[in-house]
């Protein structure tokens, strides 16, 4: 419940702070006097969004609100948000003069999105413009499921309508995959084929090169090193071998005379060794160089496959090759796994709608069941509130599609008079007529939501006497569930309540503010009075202000 209110700056309020009872409390005010101030000040704390414009005198706004919340269950929202949990929970939001907003809870600050969701579980604010809501499709359906009792169930139907949507677009994306991937899987598979068949791990480009520039030149190379044996070891005894034996025999003559010459024979001998190994690799590769036209052009047409691929796809290296390949291959074997996916994910679309069948079915029945009782107990308010031959219908249709709700759509129709047939509420009911049939609802609603407070802003438009007596009453009853604000110009309603507070305008020279203070009872009787007679206040309105206090 909201225990506390304080405003500081805000439109033509400087300084308020008002505490609030439980029970049933009245509100009332001169036209003009700062009753819809006091409310936008307080949708602040609720996290309407902010408006520099409304600043009192340019100064910094705040305003703070304190709420008892120790039976509502709301400590799993703390834990969540990781807020400090208090049994009394300060709301404060900060609009600063550049337009600027700041909001906390319990110290702590918090976005707009998480304020409005722990308001919206702490305090409804009905004003007139909420009676359009009885126009709104959803709004029905969201009555019909508090009185059901759907609140769990439709909470396991929603997370399994996340997953159907999450699944349903998992499926459009992957078929348009699939669909891309067909579209260019031969092309995707040739091209792999293609790379594949160049054998690119087996491949050096130098060796390859190295190896066709040697066939291409066998006969010459071939002779050459035949000439080069033949020179160094041929069957010629001035071959060069033979000629560094002479040389060395020579040496070895002089050796004992001549000393210098044993270092000279050394050198022969490492010379001699040296040659003798080229003369044998010269034979060999001699009798190797094969002369082989058909392998020439073999790797030349390889060569050439490698440099046409490269130039095709602009790569530099073998490596690069492999690369592409191996891309190539993997967008063919995608066209496999994106089929496999498909038939995944179709499966378990399948048992999702099954599961979504059976729950929206629970749902619809639980409707159904729930609409009639609900249907009863509104024609005997409306008939308390001087509507008797008032009939109201809630048509239940199935659609053909699942919604976040379910696959129901609810329709309130309503006739407030005899013979007349039921229609939509915004095309036959008045503003009287809305307001009585709202406060019904909202009535019914309180026995089954965990709602702190209710904020009722001049509910009773387009009613009087007898019948405001009635929702006054009707009021007081919600109030044995929860906090009731009933905002009211009717004495009838404003006699009626636990607790009476009063805004008004308060002059002092060139400033004028708006205050709100609690009526004890003289001042009530002087309110009720006003509101009965007007600003002349006559003996009969204040006798007739205590009978209403006192009925």
């Amino acid at each position: 419940m909201l225990k506390k209110l304080k405003v500081q700056d805000y439109a033509l309020i400087r300084n308020l702070d008002i505490e609030f009872d439980n029970d049933f409390s009245t509100l009332t005010g001169e036209t003009g006097a700062g009753k819809s101030i006091l409310l936008g000040a307080l949708s602040l704390v609720l996290g309407a969004r902010a408006d520099s414009s409304a600043l009192n005198n340019g100064n910094k706004c705040i305003v703070e609100s304190v709420f008892k919340i120790d039976n509502y269950n709301l400590k799993p929202f703390f834990d969540n948000n990781d807020l400090d949990y208090e049994h009394e929970t300060i709301i404060r939001r900060e609009i600063t003069t550049s337009g600027k907003s700041r909001a906390f809870i319990n110290d702590t600050p918090v976005n707009l999105n998480i304020l409005k969701e722990l308001s919206s579980k702490l305090i409804d604010i009905h004003s007139q413009h909420e009676n359009l809501e009885l126009n709104d499709n959803l709004f029905q359906l969201k009555v019909i499921d508090a009185t059901a009792g759907n609140n769990n169930l439709l909470k396991e139907y929603k997370q399994i309508f996340y997953t159907y949507k999450k699944l349903k677009k998992q499926l459009e994306e992957l078929k348009q995959q699939a669909q891309e991937a067909d579209t260019d899987y031969d092309y995707n598979l040739f091209q792999f084929n293609k790379l594949n068949e160049l054998n690119l791990e087996n491949i050096d480009l130098n060796e390859l090169e190295e190896e066709i520039n040697i066939l291409n030149n066998a006969e010459k190379i071939k002779l050459n090193l035949s000439n080069c044996n033949t020179i160094l070891s041929g069957d010629n005894e001035f071959n060069i071998i033979n000629q560094l034996k002479s040389v060395k025999k020579y040496l070895s003559d002089i050796s004992s005379v001549y000393h210098e010459a044993d270092n000279l024979i050394d050198r022969i001998e490492t010379i001699n060794i040296d040659l003798k190994d080229i003369a044998q690799e010269t034979e060999y590769s001699a009798e190797n160089i094969e002369f082989n036209p058909a392998r020439a052009e073999q790797l030349k047409e390889t060569l050439d496959n490698i440099y046409d691929v490269m130039h095709k796809f602009q790569k530099q290296s073998i490596e690069e090759l492999i690369e592409l390949r191996e891309e190539f291959k993997n967008k063919t074997e995608k066209t496999t796994s994106v089929e496999f996916e498909i038939k995944e994910t179709e499966k378990n679309l399948s048992e999702t709608k099954t599961q979504l069948n059976n729950l929206s079915d629970k749902l619809h029945n639980n409707r159904q069941k729930a609409a009639k009782p609900f249907t009863e107990r509104i024609l005997s308010i409306l008939k308390d509130l001087g509507m008797p031959h008032a009939d109201f219908v809630v048509n239940i249709e199935k659609t053909d599609e699942f919604s976040e709700n379910g696959i129901d759509k609810i329709t309130f129709l309503f006739s407030s008079n005899k013979g007349q047939s039921v229609q939509n509420i915004s095309k036959i009911a008045s503003g009287g007529e809305i307001s009585r049939l709202m406060l019904s609802i909202k009535s019914i609603l309180s026995e089954s939501i965990s709602m702190p407070t209710i904020i009722f802003d001049e509910i009773d438009t387009g009613v009087s006497g007898e019948i405001a007596e009635k929702m006054a009453l009707i009021m007081k009853k919600m109030a044995q569930n929860m906090q009731v604000i009933s905002i009211t110009h009717l004495p009838q309603i404003a006699a009626r309540g636990k607790n009476h507070y009063k805004v008004f305008k308060d002059e002092n020279g060139n400033t004028v503010e708006t205050k709100i203070i609690r009526l004890n009872n003289s001042e009530r009787i002087t309110e009720i009075a006003r509101l009965l007679s007007g600003t002349d206040i006559s003996k009969e309105a204040v006798e007739n202000a205590k009978t209403l206090i006192n009925f």
